[in-house]
């Protein structure tokens, strides 16, 4: 009977909840909050692609905060998993705005909701995990660079016409421009890096980024003030004036068939990779915590989160694993702080949100510069370069594929380019042999030692063949080519298949294909030592009924026992 794994840690959490566990969740859901609060603004303003197309305000950042922060808590699988907007989301966000615009980002985020909570209501968390590390290391890293490629106009405070929406045209337009660099804004990017690189040797709670917006800002309103300096940009100078209030939602009424066509490609890349990092951060959570959480209702809540975060006007969502260990770090164990960091959001976003427009861009840009560099995992790349050629092929190209294309196709070609490496292994640990003359009982598992230890003899008229590993269609056709390179037509053919774990569509029609022919030719064919989930398929595929029942032998000595009888008959 098919059931739903959904079980919130949040209700479960509830049951064993104390004072003493309340006041740490209550104050790492505060200090998550705080760190929270600019990224949340710096993704929104990041996710923005070229000029000409109406921007995404800072507000919808803090809103997905809000909104999915604490829907993941309320209803995901882990018990101290923080979500909300990520880097990890902003190249596919700017693709989808450059061709839809933010009503069909709203409508692809609605979409992947729905993906996530197929996945997790059909069991697929658990397989989400098996995601080769080549393809993560090289879209995370891919990712990176492209973060980095779009501040750089920012951090240095360029100044050009028009714009472009690939890797080479952005660095082309930079390096053409390079004369128009801004010398203030330049320097507010430079010290707010260095701001948020040394603060936590001085205190470890206090995030950097939070500082250098603090001491960044204001910076730039004296140097405006008194200085007279006015090049530096700021949000407000970007998208006015910043209102404590839910922006204007997609109308889904007007979604047409063939939009949704359109989306179901990027709306799948946002679900996949949603569920990579959010898997992946309940994951290095377990660790810390020594906890273990539900992949399938972990995926069901971040689906959850994503289907509620358009509605409010946000964005797409996803478990983050630098907020998340900072929930960890100052105490938080329990989803009870997720819902404070919610809260703390809600409140700094009703309270504080206008003051958010005289932020200087440049100090956004610094704070995405310092994301991009703890995203990028240089040193694991470095590290997957040693590896073999195979998966480095995979690196490469996934990173490659999401600098200069986008992370749409890198996962698409990735994850096809890791499942034909996989098979094209999986068939070369197969391997088809044949076993003539006779069979050593000290070597051989399925097989009954016979009398001081004498080895079986195999008789003339019978040929003997060992299936090592999985029999599907790669092994199929080794089998088929060593079939049809042997000139010998023995009277019996005895096929051990004692090794083979699992027989797909292709090797029953290989098994199939042979016994017609044998049977053709006047041969007779006897399997030996086949597993339970072997014979099942085998026998469910109506494959017996050619073969015959008295010709399935549980092992080698039975087999031959067969083999011999089928000689004697024949003579």
């Amino acid at each position: 009977m098919f059931s739903i794994d959904f079980k919130p840690r949040f209700f479960s959490t509830l049951k064993s909840y104390n004072k003493e566990t309340f006041a740490a969740d209550a104050m790492a859901g505060l200090i998550v909050g705080i760190v929270a609060l600019p990224l949340a603004i710096a993704f929104a303003i990041a996710s923005n692609p070229a000029e000409g197309v109406p921007p995404i305000s800072p507000e919808r950042g803090i809103i997905t905060a809000i909104v999915a922060g604490l829907l993941i808590s309320v209803f995901g699988g882990s018990k101290v998993q923080i979500g909300g907007p990520t880097g990890a989301f902003i190249p596919i966000i700017c693709g989808i705005i450059g061709t839809y615009g933010f009503d069909g980002l709203c409508i692809a985020t609605f979409m992947a909701g729905i993906f996530l909570i197929l996945l997790g209501v059909c069991r697929l968390g658990s397989i989400i995990k098996f995601i080769p590390y080549p393809i993560v290391i090289g879209f995370t890293s891919g990712i990176a660079v492209t973060i980095f490629t779009t501040q750089v106009k920012e951090l240095l405070g360029l100044s050009y016409q028009g714009g472009a929406d690939d890797f080479i045209g952005k660095w082309s337009l930079y390096f053409q421009n390079l004369n128009t660099i801004d010398v203030w804004s330049a320097m507010i990017g430079i010290l707010s890096i260095v701001i948020i690189v040394f603060t936590p040797k001085f205190s470890k709670k206090i995030p950097g980024s939070l500082v250098a917006i603090i001491v960044m800002t204001i910076a730039g309103v004296l140097l405006k003030e008194y200085a007279g300096v006015t090049s530096i940009g700021t949000i407000g100078d970007r998208f006015g004036d910043i209102k404590a209030e839910i922006p204007s939602t997609v109308n889904f009424s007007a979604v047409t068939f063939d939009t949704i066509k359109g989306l179901l490609s990027p709306a799948f890349t946002i679900a996949i990779l949603g569920a990579i990092e959010s898997l992946l951060s309940a994951a290095v959570a377990d660790g810390a915590i020594s906890d273990h959480h539900n992949s399938n209702t972990e995926l069901i809540g971040q689906g959850l989160a994503n289907l509620a975060s358009p509605l409010f006007g946000g964005i797409p969502a996803t478990g983050a694993i630098a907020r998340t260990m900072t929930n960890i770090n100052n105490g938080g164990r329990s989803p009870i702080a997720g819902v404070i960091h919610a809260i703390v959001l809600l409140i700094i976003f009703i309270c504080l949100m206008p003051i958010a427009k005289y932020i200087p861009m440049a100090c956004l840009a610094g704070v995405l510069v310092v994301v991009s560099y703890n995203m990028s995992g240089w040193r694991s790349f470095l590290a997957q370069t040693k590896n073999p050629k195979s998966d480095v092929a995979v690196l490469l190209v996934t990173f490659f594929l999401t600098v200069i294309f986008d992370l749409t196709i890198a996962i698409e070609v990735g994850i096809v380019l890791a499942c034909l490496l996989f098979m094209r292994r999986i068939a070369s640990a197969s391997d088809v042999k044949v076993i003539s003359d006779e069979i050593d009982p000290n070597n051989e598992s399925d097989m009954k030692h016979v009398q001081n230890d004498e080895h079986l003899i195999i008789p003339e008229g019978v040929e003997v063949y060992e299936i090592n590993g999985p029999f599907f269609f790669g092994a199929g056709n080794k089998f088929e080519e060593l079939m049809g390179s042997l000139g010998d037509r023995p009277k019996v053919r005895v096929i051990r298949m004692r090794r083979v774990p699992f027989v797909d569509s292709t090797g029953i029609h290989n098994l199939t294909n042979l016994c017609e022919m044998s049977q053709k030719e006047g041969i007779k064919v006897v399997l030996s030592g086949v597993n339970p989930q072997v014979h099942k398929s085998l026998e469910k595929s109506g494959f017996y009924n050619l073969l015959g029942q008295d010709n399935i032998c549980d092992n080698i000595n039975a087999a031959m026992e067969k083999a011999n009888q089928i000689l004697a008959e024949s003579k």
